[in-house]
């Protein structure tokens, strides 16, 4: 095998919108591409079908073999509403996470969460990321269903940000609570 035709660099292309327009999946299998990623947090089921029997069968209509890449998004745990849009969080300042499913309206010192199982899930010394990271909390300690927080970097929280659980959450090793227009899931 020479070096002209092995390649180790592989090329992956991410579906979309712009790959459905006609001849544009087909021209990107000629170019050389060895894996599509469809990117599962966006589209519907139908359309990732859809473009999973495209790709086979311009693949295969071209002597190609093409990997798909099913790009999954994490669990995403989001905090509840605040009385006002949004709070700021202050560096160093106590914040609390109720994990009850009466909880309060959020305000500078709490919010309810949507995975009312999130206490267990956490341990003093995890990480809480809000808004995609712009906010951070570190776990002090747990009291009942609350988790209590301290601000380790401040900034606005949005109603409806998200958070994965911490270190010792099964889900993940870092939490992380982005935030999203369409409230809590």
């Amino acid at each position: 095998m020479t070096a002209t035709n092995f390649r180790r660099t592989k090329i992956l292309a991410t579906l979309g919108p712009a790959t459905d327009q006609p001849g544009v999946l087909a021209q990107i299998i000629e170019a050389g591409v060895n894996v599509v990623r469809m990117n599962f947090s966006h589209g519907t089921a139908e359309q990732h079908a859809e473009r999973v029997i495209r790709v086979r069968e311009i693949a295969a209509s071209l002597g190609r073999e093409v990997g798909i890449l099913a790009d999954l998004q994490g669990p995403k745990i989001r905090i509840e509403k605040f009385a006002n849009d949004k709070v700021h969080l202050v560096n160093g300042s106590e914040f609390r996470l109720v994990c009850r499913a009466d909880a309060p309206l959020g305000d500078e010192t709490q919010v309810g969460v949507s995975y009312l199982g999130l206490v267990k899930d956490v341990v003093p010394g995890d990480t809480l990321l809000l808004d995609d990271g712009l906010v951070a909390l570190m776990v002090k300690t747990l009291e009942g269903d609350t988790i209590v927080t301290g601000v380790i970097m401040p900034g606005a929280a949005p109603a409806a940000a998200g958070a994965p659980p911490g270190a010792s959450n099964p889900f993940s090793g870092r939490s992380s609570m982005g935030s999203s227009s369409r409230g809590p899931r």
